[in-house]
């Protein structure tokens, strides 16, 4: 697949699901565990919710010419 998160989509996704973490491990709850999807597209780079929209949060190439 190709790559749709961009360095600051990135970084949003790693600190949202580091916080879903901590809040899950502060009140004991195993939802705390999605925090890892977040996490996962973080290092992966694709987000699968964005692909049936033709979205992507990646710069555009520059047109050389």
């Amino acid at each position: 697949m190709k790559t749709n998160v961009g360095t600051l989509d990135r970084i949003v996704r790693t600190l949202l699901g580091l916080a879903i973490l901590g809040a899950g491990y502060y009140f004991k709850n195993w939802l705390g565990l999605l925090g890892i999807i977040p996490i996962l597209t973080a290092i992966v780079g694709v987000c699968p919710a964005y692909v049936p929209f033709g979205l992507s949060t990646c710069p555009r190439p520059v047109d050389k010419k």
